[in-house]
């Protein structure tokens, strides 16, 4: 076999090798966000510790936006989601208003329901988040633009 031969089959070999290396670290990012310890992975993909190590810091983020992603499917799952909270409480607010409309003030249990009232107010306002607005630097016109300002609330 020529020279040549050999030198394009070792290259071959070395991409192959990438892809295999490639497809590792894919796997480590993976295994790590799932919680896996480094003597775990060590033993399943057969690279040393060091080498993880190395990884880790090198995919830190790919590692923490899986692990986020994780997360955020079993949230999913498991909790409703914020707007369904949020229609829920306004649900339970309408009623509450309802019945508060049809009592007369001067009774005890009117004050129990103004206080369930502005129970939920608060719980919608906490689960909806404070208004905020922003815009990119970039888009603001020099004589608008303060450098200690850039964000604005409603």
């Amino acid at each position: 076999m020529s020279e040549f031969h050999q030198e394009n089959i070792q290259r071959g070999d070395m991409r192959i090798g990438l892809a295999l290396d490639v497809e590792t670290q894919q796997r480590f990012v993976f295994l790590r966000s799932q919680g896996w310890s480094f003597a775990r992975i060590a033993e399943d993909l057969k690279v040393s510790k060091p080498t993880l190590i190395n990884w880790s810091r090198k995919f830190q983020f790919e590692i923490q936006n899986q692990r986020a992603i994780s997360i955020e499917a079993l949230q999913e799952e498991w909790l409703s989601s914020r707007d369904i909270r949020v229609n829920a409480l306004g649900e339970q607010l309408r009623k509450v208003e309802a019945e508060l409309a049809k009592r007369d003030i001067a009774t005890v249990p009117t004050g129990r329901l103004f206080t369930l009232a502005e129970s939920l107010r608060r719980q919608i306002k906490c689960e909806t988040g404070p208004v905020e607005f922003s815009t990119p630097v970039s888009q603001i016109p020099n004589d608008e633009y303060h450098e200690q300002v850039q964000d604005w609330k409603p």
